[in-house]
């Protein structure tokens, strides 16, 4: 492909990508395929002849479209936002276009550089001190994994440079809740710490934050019986209900034993862009480690994730390599992202966050968050003023729980009544929102906050719920 049939096949895809944006609300949210029909679709073997781009799009229109769970649906309440802003789109283009290898400051100055700009634009912009140095990650979950490691370096004196974990003499312990999300137990596998020295501290029956006093309870029983705590992952945004561990609680307990306190505010970290929803993450500067996804609620286009730390010559300690082939005779004056964590290619991640901003502008996006914040309060009193339906988590953000409570149904029966009122609304591409368990018991989560979603889309989901409900026999 020459540049000239780039410019022509560019053009087509763009004005394509921009109708099915616009039309978006026509479609059905959740994919309408069984599994395998993709798959299907496709010839066996791969193209023995160049196709032209025309044929691709038309492809892309009947044999991928129909798969796709749309995220950038209004009626899309499901999991967390996963917003991808059509000002970051370009970014990402331009990043994908300019083709860059991004291995260390020398093979893209521009990359690196840009890189640190954005950052501490956004360490600015949530309110963070300067004492923060920030870099883009793809997930939270490798922003996890990595603080996890610099965990366990700093608790076992660099015992990568020796025996490794297998040749410590005292287990490592980790310390988080039943209402972190599943990457933490993920991650802690992964870093060696094993199952066994993972500890699930209690939480506020209501809140469904961790209880500060019985991770104390617990570090202290661990050291008593020869375990060496290494770090404690607090939520400031949990998955299921958007609980908010007491950071600076945590934090106290954290220093006084020298344990890495890392902060997982992956979906709410976009709230911190309001000044008045800091409250949320009190304490955490003193954090070690904070991770926040910019591609969820915010919405710059995935993949955009936010790692900070405070120690960064600890972090470049346990995740640097320097291969000759890499080294430069300015290696002292700049930073090499590589050793910020575990890949060591990188894309040009930072453009698609600085086309956001500069596009878009923060305002704009403070507006769009502060009006979220509105319809899902809005939302939760509807719910919570209707007979037989029940709000069962406080609602700090955009995540409403809710549950219809037929009276004298209970227990089982009342978790086949919601699986079936929910999932009988999913299927139907209406709207899609993400059943989960809460006290062992079936709920149902409505996560606003969509780009496109409107005050009118919260009144049309809650009229189609209630719909469904009197459809529904029990």
């Amino acid at each position: 492909m020459t540049p000239e049939d780039f410019r022509q096949a560019g053009h087509d895809l763009i004005d394509w990508i921009a109708d099915y944006r616009s039309n978006l609300e026509q479609r059905p949210v959740r994919a309408q395929v069984d599994p395998g029909d993709i798959r299907r679709s496709f010839p066996t073997t791969a193209p023995e002849t160049p196709q032209p781009p025309e044929q691709l799009l038309a492809e892309l229109e009947h044999r991928v479209l129909p798969g796709l769970t749309l995220a950038q649906h209004p009626m899309h309440y499901g999991w967390f936002p996963a917003n991808a802003s059509l000002a970051s789109v370009l970014g990402d283009i331009a990043s994908s276009g300019l083709g860059t290898l991004g291995i260390s400051w020398e093979s893209c100055p521009a990359l690196t550089e840009v890189e640190e700009v954005v950052c501490d634009w956004m360490r600015q912009l949530t309110g963070l001190s300067d004492s923060w140095e920030g870099c883009i990650q793809d997930t939270a979950s490798t922003s996890c994994l990595t603080s996890l490691l610099l965990a366990r370096e700093r608790a076992s004196d660099y015992a990568q440079n020796h025996g490794g974990l297998q040749a410590t003499d005292k287990p490592l312990v980790v310390y988080t809740t039943a209402e972190a999300h599943s990457s933490v137990v993920k991650a802690a596998l992964l870093a060696g710490f094993g199952s066994d020295n993972l500890r699930m501290v209690a939480m506020d029956p209501e809140k469904r934050s961790m209880q500060s006093e019985s991770l104390a309870q617990m570090v202290a029983a661990d050291i008593a019986a020869g375990c060496i705590p290494a770090a404690v992952i607090a939520s400031v945004g949990s998955t299921g209900v958007t609980a908010f561990d007491p950071v600076a609680e945590i934090a106290e307990i954290a220093a006084r034993h020298d344990i890495w306190l890392h902060v997982d505010a992956a979906m709410a970290g976009s709230a911190m862009l309001l000044p008045e929803c800091r409250y949320l993450w009190e304490g955490v500067e003193a954090a070690d480690s904070i991770a926040w996804n910019p591609h969820k609620w915010m919405g710059t286009i995935l993949d955009c994730s936010l790692m900070y730390v405070r120690d960064v010559q600890h972090l470049v300690r346990v995740m640097s390599t320097n291969p000759s082939y890499l080294r430069s005779s300015v290696d002292d004056e700049v930073k090499q992202y590589r050793d910020w964590g575990i890949p060591l290619g990188r894309r040009f991640r930072a453009l698609k966050l600085w086309y956001h901003l500069g596009i878009d502008g923060i305002e704009s996006i403070r507006e769009r968050l502060r009006r979220d914040l509105d319809n899902a309060r809005w939302f939760a009193e509807l719910v919570a003023n209707a007979e037989n339906w029940q709000v069962l988590a406080t609602v700090e953000l955009q995540t409403v729980c809710i549950r219809h409570q037929p009276p004298g149904l209970g227990g089982e029966a009342l978790d086949r009544h919601t699986l079936a009122w929910v999932n009988a609304i999913n299927q139907s591409g209406a709207a899609f929102m993400s059943p989960s368990i809460l006290n062992e018991r079936w709920m149902v989560r409505v996560s606003v906050g969509v780009e496109a979603t409107t005050r009118a889309h919260i009144e049309k989901l809650w009229a189609l719920i209630q719909q469904q409900v009197e459809e529904s026999t029990f």
